[in-house]
């Protein structure tokens, strides 16, 4: 009997050793900023580019938010917080920067600094670079933020109006983006774009690697269908710790609305598929994000989001945060 009360013991003790350490956001206001000391991404928001409640949309899914809005439901971006440096970075400049800065310059240890010291675009999609306005003469007029994007992402900021006046003001900094070229940002932390098949009308699109001290991460916020891709998502997920991952729809029936094929991503029905031979160790690692209005996940009590985690995966919320 002894020996069965000890195992039992060892095996919560060995589950809460392997949880994740996140933190969620359930009020009305995000005041309940993380503090953490380690190397750590943060998720700043887990939307789809157009926002929840969506412009238009008379649906359930977003009739009542109109008039009493849900404050967690902010614009895909991942914060990054460098220990050694005390340095913050974030990925995506989205229509949700303003307070998605704000909760980044508090995340780890406290900056002085109300912007980020460097922000990685992925590609020139609304929700994904426009943020970049309130950097500009209009609002908070920044001195030379540094703004990592691929060459065709850098030319089009450069090429196209209102984007270039942030060049010639000096408002920011490109640094020139390579696939598969790491970015050193200190001696413990690199960034890595790699490009991904998607619909790239002005630039290209990549998802990063993020490798820090002790774990390293993927984040994917858009991609066509991983069949698309030269590489394995699944062989790929082995070689990190955590894998942020495009989950815009859970299925095409919730859109009846519009050219689904005209829209491609990779379904969390198809997702679900495609990792299922992964082990629970594996699926662990998958944060599934960037959800479009209609997804019924966004709901953590909904029934498709209590399958997505019953079969061991993880559904993003905001101020989830990783240590690196």
């Amino acid at each position: 009997m002894k020996n069965v009360v000890y195992y039992s013991i060892f095996l919560l003790l060995l589950a809460c050793g392997e949880k994740q350490h996140t933190t969620t956001n359930t009020g009305s206001n995000n005041s309940l900023e993380p503090k953490v000391l380690k190397t750590s991404l943060i998720l700043l928001g887990t939307i789809q580019d157009a926002g929840s409640p969506h412009i238009g949309c008379k649906k359930e899914c977003c009739s009542s938010l109109f008039n009493s809005q849900d404050n967690n439901r902010k614009v895909i971006s991942l914060g990054l917080f460098d220990a050694s440096t005390n340095k913050k970075y974030i990925f995506e400049a989205t229509p949700d920067i303003a307070t998605q800065m704000k909760l980044l310059k508090n995340f780890g240890v406290p900056s002085k600094n109300e912007l980020a010291d460097g922000i990685f675009l992925t590609h020139a999609h609304i929700g994904h670079y426009t943020g970049l306005m309130y950097l500009g003469k209009e609002a908070t007029d920044a001195k030379n933020i540094p703004v990592f994007a691929m060459p065709k992402m850098k030319s089009f900021l450069e090429s196209n109006g209102p984007w270039s006046q942030l060049v010639t003001r000096n408002n920011i900094e490109l640094k020139l983006l390579q696939h598969n070229t790491p970015v050193a940002l200190s001696k413990e932390l690199a960034v890595t774009p790699f490009i991904v098949p998607h619909r790239d009308e002005f630039s290209e699109t990549v998802g990063y690697k993020i490798q820090g001290p002790n774990k390293s991460a993927l984040f994917i916020p858009d991609i066509d269908k991983w069949r698309k891709w030269d590489k394995n998502i699944a062989e790929e997920i082995k070689k990190v710790e955590y894998a942020f991952l495009d989950a815009t729809f859970f299925s095409g029936k919730e859109i009846n609305n519009r050219d689904i094929s005209q829209i491609p991503h990779p379904f969390i029905i198809e997702s679900l598929k495609a990792f299922e031979h992964l082990s629970l160790k594996e699926k662990g690692k998958i944060i599934f994000i960037h959800f479009n209005h209609t997804n019924p996940v966004i709901n953590i009590e909904s029934e498709e989001a209590k399958i997505i985690l019953a079969e061991g995966f993880k559904i993003g919320q905001l101020s989830d945060f990783f240590d690196l």
